[in-house]
């Protein structure tokens, strides 16, 4: 038999005035705002991950590639480090390098100059993949944002860099995870 869908969404209109119905004191305009960013963020991480599942990889492999791209040349980062960029503990760290150099995404070799540590390095098919991942990313984000004009988009980015900037200097920690989500 099969299953029967549950109830949809409220729009965000309908979740703000039941908001406003249980807590009288919401401002409206900034719950509209935070709301519409949360879905927004949910909505496309979900994209994101259809599109690096087609390329054989989860986003969270991705988010890894991408740190290491960031790190340049020759895009090596001690698994602490990785961890710390990504917000995440140790243990989840280890458990995502170990998936993926399996998959030959990364390699993980020893320090040569301290023995003790450990080195995470892009390999030519994780460069490959995170470079596939980057154009699938380029064509959605580029659809997602084409009813806002050039002016529109640098505006528009500026206020997000704003609040983002606010978070960060409110909730210094807050790029971190308080559990293991892998």
């Amino acid at each position: 038999m099969p299953e029967t869908p549950g109830p949809a969404e409220p729009s965000l209109e309908e979740q703000i005035a039941a908001y406003q119905r249980e807590f009288q004191d919401l401002d409206p305009q900034v719950e509209q705002v935070v709301s519409a960013l949360s879905r927004l963020n949910r909505r496309m991480n979900v994209a994101y991950s259809r599109h690096t599942a087609t390329l054989g990889i989860s986003n969270a492999e991705w988010e890894v590639l991408k740190a290491l791209v960031v790190s340049g040349a020759p895009y090596r980062l001690g698994p602490g480090d990785l961890a710390k960029r990504l917000g995440l503990t140790p243990a989840a760290m280890t458990h995502r390098i170990d998936r993926m150099a399996n998959d030959g995404l990364v390699t993980r070799e020893r320090d040569e100059a301290n023995r003790v540590r450990v080195i995470v390095e892009l390999t030519v098919e994780g460069r490959e993949k995170w470079l596939e991942a980057m154009r699938m990313a380029s064509v959605f984000e580029e659809d997602l944002l084409q009813d806002l004009s050039s002016e529109e988009r640098a505006a528009f980015g500026e206020m997000l860099m704003r609040v983002l900037r606010r978070v960060e200097e409110t909730q210094p920690d807050a790029g971190g995870r308080l559990s293991d989500l892998d």
